[in-house]
């Protein structure tokens, strides 16, 4: 599915929404039958412990956030919430600080106002698999104590699908198949207007904003997937 919408929209304008319109579709249709079976999970509207963290992203989910960043900011309310601003100064905060000093920080996420995630539709898969079913040891991980916290693997193993199938195919058509830590590249995502034709001619142009990660052994995966 990537493969053709990336052969047949490479020049679109929805190129972006749906590649990964299609990727969080494929999330939320799948997710249910693999948890069924499992405790309701603890996370609930108003609750954003876990807004702390660290989130990668793909380039497009960044390029889409980016868009629904401005198309917020455009209209009267969203422009009194000056979510580039937000992302702006959480960006100057965390930028190369480790999980560990994230925490510690207690920096939020600056999606989030009143434990609401105003972009929640467009919220990167990073987001979407990150489930806990004990909303109160998020809260005592949140405020640093020592705890282990009961995530759903259903919904990292799917994620974790999903992203590689995606990213695999992004290098199959010769783009830039990176994770990047999403504040940062949303910064540069918003900074100028031609990175996302950059990044589609095959340039990375949000290399300042990538991760480090074992290239080789993303590449075996994806050549295992592809043989398959």
């Amino acid at each position: 599915m990537f493969a053709r919408l990336l052969a047949e929209g490479r020049g679109s304008p929805g190129l972006f929404e749906g590649l990964i319109g299609g990727a969080f579709d494929l999330f939320e249709a799948n997710i249910g039958p693999l948890v069924w079976h499992l405790p309701p999970l603890g996370c609930q509207k108003g609750c954003a412990s876990c807004c702390t963290l660290r989130v990668t992203a793909t380039a497009p989910e960044i390029f889409l956030l980016a868009d629904y960043v401005k198309r917020i900011d455009a209209a009267p309310p969203g422009a009194a919430i000056g979510l580039r601003r937000r992302i702006a100064l959480a960006d100057r905060a965390t930028r190369g600080l480790g999980e560990t000093e994230r925490m510690a920080l207690r920096k939020p996420c600056p999606f989030v106002a009143r434990g609401v995630c105003i972009v929640h539709p467009v919220r990167p898969l990073a987001c979407r698999g990150h489930a806990a079913f004990d909303r109160q040891a998020c809260a005592y991980a949140a405020a640093g104590r020592d705890v282990v916290v009961p995530l759903s693997e259903p919904h990292m193993a799917l994620r974790g699908l999903i992203q590689t199938a995606l990213q695999s195919a992004l290098r199959s058509a010769s783009l830039s198949w990176c994770l990047y830590e999403l504040n940062h590249g949303l910064v540069l995502a918003l900074d100028r207007k031609a990175r996302d034709a950059a990044w589609l001619a095959g340039g990375d142009s949000l290399a300042r904003a990538a991760l480090e990660f074992d290239l080789t052994a993303a590449v075996d995966r994806f050549d295992a997937l592809l043989a398959q």
